[in-house]
C-alpha cells in the first residue's frame, strides 16, 4: 500500500502462483463481511446469543481492520510483504479454527476480531506483493483479476453462507472460509519477498486514540436502544468518543508522519468521495446484516432462502462495474457515474418500503436489483476517484485514509441500522405486549430476538405475526433513513467533485479495477 514504487526487487518471482495465492487469500476478506452477516441469525439461535454480542461478530472484525489497516501497511513495507502476508493468513486461519469449535458467542467475537487483524495483513501486504510481482499492463491485468475476486466475494457471500447454513449449520460457513485460506497458504513458498527501504514508523498514539474513539462510538450506538438514548451511560460513551477523537486530531497534527494526514480534510473533492464511501456502507453493507435477519424473522424464510434472495442485491456487482467502466471510457464523467450510482442505491432503499411479512420474491426483485446495480456502478471507480482527487505524491496516504473510512463506516453503519430498527421495534412490542399475557420475556428481549432473526423458539400464531409487523415498521424507518442519506450524499458529491477533476479516471476506465483493489 505504501511506498510501492520503492519496493525492493524480489529474490524470486512466480507471477501466476503469486496471483493465485493473493486472490485466494483476499477472497476471504469480503466473504468475512458479507458471508458472516448472513450466518448471524443461525449463530444467535445456536449459541443463545443476545443481539448486542451477536452484532460484535461483525463489528469486531470491521473495527480491528479499520483501526490497524495502516499499521499493517507500514509493517509490510518495513518487515517484508510476504512475511506480513503469511502472518495475516496464518492468523486468519487460526481465528477461523477457533470460531468453528466455539461454543460461546464471546469466543466468536474475539476470534472475529483476530480475523480482522489477519485481514489487514492480507489486504495491505497482498496488494503490495502484486505491485512488486507485476509491471506495466500485466500489473493492471493482475489487479483487475483481484478486483473481480473482491466483487465475487462480496456478491456471493450471503448466498453461499445461506446455502451452507441451510445444509450443514453455521459452522460450515467458517469451515469453507478456512479451506480457502489454507488453499492460499499452500502456495506461499513460491511468493517473492520484498520491502520498502524508506518505510515510515508506526503511529501508535494515533492508532490507540482512533481505535478508542471508534470502539466507544460503536458501543454507544449498540447500547442506545437498550439503555435509552438520553441515559447517562450513552451520553458518557458519546462524550468519551468525542474526547478521544479530539485527542487523535491533536496527536496527528503534531507528528511528521501521521497515521492520517488531516490536511486531506481540506480537499472538498476527497471529502465528497469519502461521503460516497460512507453512503455505500449505509445503503449496501448495512443491509447485508438487516435483510437476512428480517427474511428469517418476519417472513419465516430459511437461511437458504434468505441467502438466495440476497443474490438479487449482490449479483449485479459481478456485471455492472464493467458497464460503468465502459460508459466512463466513452465520455460519461466519473462524477456523474458515481453520483448516479448512489442515487440508484437511494431509489432501491426507498423501494424496500414494500417489505411486508407476506411479500414475495418478485416484489422484492426491483428494489434489491437497484441497490446492487448502483453499488456495482460505483465500486470499480470509487477507489480510483479517491486517489485521483489528490496530487500523486499523496496517493498512498489518500488510499489509506479512504480504506480506513470505508471499514470504520461499515462498522458504524451496521450498528446504526440495527439500532434504528431496534429503537422502533422495542416500544411497539412494549405497547402491544399486554395483549399477549402468556408470552414470556421483556419487550427488549423480544425485540432483540426479532431484529437478530432468532424467533425459532417463539410459538407460531398471533404473537409472531404481531412481532413481524413491528419488525417491518422498524425496517421501513431504517431503509427510508438510508435512502435520504444516500440521496443527500449523491447531490453533495456531484457538486463538490467539481472542485477538482477526478484525475485519470475518464481516460483509464478500463483499468478501474486496479484502483478498486489497492484499497478495497
Amino acid at each position: 500500500m505504501t511506498a510501492l514504487a520503492n519496493s525492493a526487487t524480489p529474490t524470486r518471482n512466480h507471477p501466476g502462483i503469486t496471483l493465485f495465492v493473493v486472490c485466494m487469500a483476499v477472497l476471504i476478506v469480503p466473504l468475512g463481511i458479507s458471508g458472516t452477516s448472513a450466518a448471524l441469525p443461525e449463530i444467535g439461535a445456536r449459541l443463545d446469543a443476545d443481539l448486542v454480542p451477536l452484532q460484535w461478530v461483525v463489528n469486531s472484525y470491521n473495527i480491528v481492520a479499520a483501526s490497524l489497516m495502516l499499521v499493517a501497511g507500514s509493517f509490510s513495507d518495513r518487515f517484508g510483504r510476504r512475511r506480513i502476508f503469511t502472518l495475516g493468513t496464518g492468523l486468519y486461519a487460526l481465528s477461523l479454527l477457533v470460531t468453528v469449535f466455539a461454543t460461546n458467542i464471546y469466543v466468536v467475537d474475539v476470534a472475529r476480531g483476530f480475523a480482522g487483524l489477519g485481514a489487514t495483513g492480507i489486504m495491505t501486504a497482498g496488494t503490495a506483493i502484486l505491485a512488486s510481482a507485476f509491471d506495466g499492463p500485466a500489473r493492471a491485468r493482475a489487479f483487475g483479476v483481484l478486483g473481480v475476486t473482491i466483487g465475487a466475494g462480496l456478491a456471493l457471500g450471503p448466498t453461499s453462507s445461506g446455502l451452507l447454513v441451510g445444509a450443514f449449520g453455521w459452522r460450515a460457513v467458517f469451515v469453507a472460509h478456512l479451506l480457502i485460506v489454507v488453499a492460499s497458504m499452500i502456495g506461499l513458498p513460491f511468493v517473492a519477498e520484498s520491502k520498502a527501504p524508506s518505510a515510515s514508523r508506526v503511529d501508535w498514539a494515533g492508532v490507540v486514540t482512533f481505535t478508542a474513539s471508534l470502539v466507544l462510538f460503536t458501543l454507544a450506538i449498540i447500547s442506545g436502544p437498550q439503555y435509552g438514548w438520553g441515559s447517562g451511560r450513552i451520553i458518557g460513551l458519546f462524550a468519551a468518543s468525542a474526547v478521544m477523537l479530539v485527542v487523535f486530531a491533536f496527536v496527528e497534527r503534531g507528528r511528521p508522519d501521521p497515521m492520517l494526514d488531516l490536511s486531506l480534510l481540506k480537499n472538498k473533492a476527497f471529502i465528497s468521495v469519502n461521503l460516497l464511501n460512507v453512503g455505500i456502507s449505509v445503503g449496501f453493507v448495512a443491509l447485508l446484516v438487516v435483510l437476512p435477519a428480517y427474511f428469517i424473522s418476519a417472513n419465516g424464510a430459511s437461511a437458504r432462502t434468505a441467502g438466495v434472495t440476497m443474490l438479487l442485491m449482490t449479483g449485479p456487482i459481478l456485471v455492472s462495474p464493467l458497464i460503468a467502466g465502459r460508459l466512463v471510457a466513452r465520455g460519461v464523467p466519473a462524477r456523474v457515474m458515481l453520483s448516479a450510482g448512489m442515487l440508484i442505491i437511494a431509489a432501491g432503499c426507498l423501494g424496500l418500503t414494500v417489505l411486508s411479512p407476506e411479500i414475495g420474491i418478485l416484489a422484492l426483485a426491483g428494489p434489491l436489483l437497484l441497490i446492487g446495480i448502483g453499488m456495482g456502478a460505483m465500486v470499480g471507480l470509487l477507489d480510483g476517484a479517491a486517489v485521483g482527487t489528490v496530487e500523486p505524491s499523496r496517493a498512498g496516504m489518500a488510499a489509506g485514509m479512504f480504506n480506513t473510512v470505508r471499514l470504520a463506516s461499515e462498522a458504524v453503519a451496521v450498528v446504526g441500522m440495527v439500532a434504528i430498527v431496534v429503537s422502533v421495534v422495542r416500544p411497539k412490542v412494549a405497547d402491544g405486549l399486554g395483549r399477549f399475557p402468556d408470552q414470556q420475556g421483556t419487550a427488549g428481549e423480544l425485540a432483540n430476538k426479532a431484529v437478530g432473526g432468532d424467533v425459532s423458539d417463539l410459538p407460531a400464531g398471533a404473537f409472531r405475526t404481531f412481532l413481524a409487523e413491528a419488525h417491518t415498521s422498524g425496517v421501513h424507518v431504517a431503509v427510508v433513513a438510508c435512502a435520504v442519506f444516500c440521496a443527500l450524499a449523491a447531490v453533495l458529491a456531484f457538486s463538490l467533485l467539481r472542485e477538482r477533476p477526478v484525475g485519470g479516471l475518464e481516460s483509464q476506465a478500463d483499468a478501474a479495477p486496479e484502483g478498486a483493489l489497492e484499497s478495497a
